[in-house]
């Protein structure tokens, strides 16, 4: 079947079991110190780069998928990236609303995440940078995000395992968010993969392959770039240099991951026969959401809501 875009759906499909769909959770940062892993700005900021980098990154996924959704010709898989795209779209504000701390806190960020919109809303909009048609323009879209979607996998998956996060003291608010989105990336791992294979079109596996070799080296550059920005930016502290060792540290410890996981799934990813089932488990992050303070709150409001809609 092909679309007016000439857009051949292939037999892929979802393979996702496990309904997708998204949370309204809501966090309250007042308490929360500016370093919420006590006595480490490096490690803090580190991992604060995800609040910088998440916003705008996923809501450009939201922007592509829209523009996908309507040549997908599998009803499962539209269900899986409808509710992709509201998971992907309560991820977005929930790490917007952490800026405002950080600013809050006199940490400013706004030089970096008007480059990293300038990324994603004009180098990756919707008009391609290179000559080509718009469907190949979209198809080269789907599979960076697609790219995007193995790191963030794993990085959920680390998360939810860092128990060193929680001996160090680690603001409990913190760890909510990072450890309710990082169970909705597990849950959802495989949807941006099998989207990219029902709609990539025969060049698909050597398409993936050019996304993993643009992706990588710019995500783990921005992630060190970030970590740099927010500690020149940090008024609290007076060595603001991030040194690389201050990430070797921290994966030592436990308490950040490492460029070295990122880097060694690569080869994974570039497998014919890959497919994101196999990163990581999708009953532990069923298990968190089962605990989380953030995701339990937002099932009561939600029944709430449907019960007033009911009487």
């Amino acid at each position: 079947m092909s679309t007016s875009l000439g857009l051949p759906a292939s037999g892929s499909a979802s393979v996702s079991d496990t309904p997708i769909r998204p949370r309204r959770v809501a966090f309250d940062w007042a308490d929360t110190p500016v370093h919420w892993i006590p006595g480490d700005a490096p490690t803090t900021h580190l991992i604060n780069v995800l609040h910088l980098l998440l916003p705008a990154g996923e809501k450009w996924f939201v922007q592509v998928y829209k523009e996908a959704l309507p040549f997908i010709t599998d009803e499962k898989l539209r269900e899986d990236v409808r509710g992709f795209m509201g998971q992907e779209s309560v991820h977005s504000y929930s790490h917007a609303a952490v800026l405002d701390h950080l600013r809050a806190q006199g940490i400013e960020t706004r030089g970096y995440t008007r480059r990293l919109e300038w990324f994603f809303f004009d180098f990756l909009g919707d008009k391609p940078y290179m000559p080509m048609p718009k469907h190949e323009w979209l198809r080269v879209r789907l599979s960076i995000i697609a790219a995007i979607e193995h790191f963030t996998a794993l990085l959920g998956k680390w998360v939810l395992e860092a128990e060193a996060l929680d001996a160090v003291g680690a603001d409990p608010m913190m760890l909510d968010l990072l450890r309710w989105h990082g169970a909705e990336e597990v849950e959802h791992r495989s949807v941006a993969f099998d989207l990219y294979q029902h709609l990539g079109g025969p060049m698909r596996y050597a398409r993936r392959v050019e996304a993993m070799a643009f992706t990588a080296p710019i995500l783990l550059g921005l992630w060190q770039i970030g970590a740099s920005y927010l500690m020149r930016n940090d008024p609290t502290i007076p060595d603001t240099r991030y040194r690389l060792r201050d990430m070797a540290r921290a994966s030592a410890e436990g308490v950040a991951p490492s460029y070295w996981m990122l880097v060694k799934a690569i080869p994974r990813y570039l497998v014919p026969s890959y497919h994101p089932e196999g990163e990581a488990s999708t009953q532990a992050a069923i298990d968190y959401l089962a605990t989380s303070p953030a995701a339990l709150e937002a099932e009561r409001r939600a029944a709430e809501r449907r019960g007033r809609l009911s009487a």
